[in-house]
């Protein structure tokens, strides 16, 4: 059913809850694991010209560590990976890639962010990959132990 599941990172800690989900989906179709890294480019251009491809340097390496940590974990599991870094709008970047690779499922994380916290950090990407998508997403929110109790 699915031969090829994208899962988006940031590297933030929510990839692991991300992942317990994506990679059983995955072996039990056999299914190649994308791993998708956008580097931000609101964040390099509010950076100025003059900070922005130092900014872009870290955040590159930011991603190539967090593309690695899902490789790793995929490659445990037994299951095929592509990895990729991309610059843009991530919302928009996840969808262009899904798009061009023939994804068949987006497994991305969120952090149930309130709407004052969306606000002040640019809105949801997990949100805008849902409304904008054209294959199936399954969001994966993250649960603090504060929420289990």
């Amino acid at each position: 059913m699915y031969e090829d599941v994208l899962v988006p990172t940031d590297g933030s800690e929510t990839i692991s809850q991300t992942l317990d989900h994506a990679l059983p989906i995955a072996a039990d179709n056999d299914a190649t694991v994308h791993a998708l890294y956008v580097v931000d480019s609101r964040i390099t251009a509010a950076a100025g010209s003059e900070n922005a491809p130092t900014l872009e340097a870290t955040l590159e390496e930011e991603g190539q560590q967090a593309v690695t940590a899902v490789e790793e974990r995929a490659s445990d599991a037994g299951l095929e990976t592509a990895t990729e870094i991309r610059s843009g709008t991530p919302a928009k970047s996840i969808l262009e890639y899904a798009d061009e690779q023939g994804i068949d499922l987006i497994v991305i994380g969120t952090s149930g962010k309130s709407p004052r916290e969306k606000v002040t950090s640019l809105g949801s990407v997990s949100e805008r990959v849902v409304d904008n998508a054209s294959t199936p997403v399954f969001v994966v929110r993250k649960i603090s132990p504060n929420d289990a109790a």
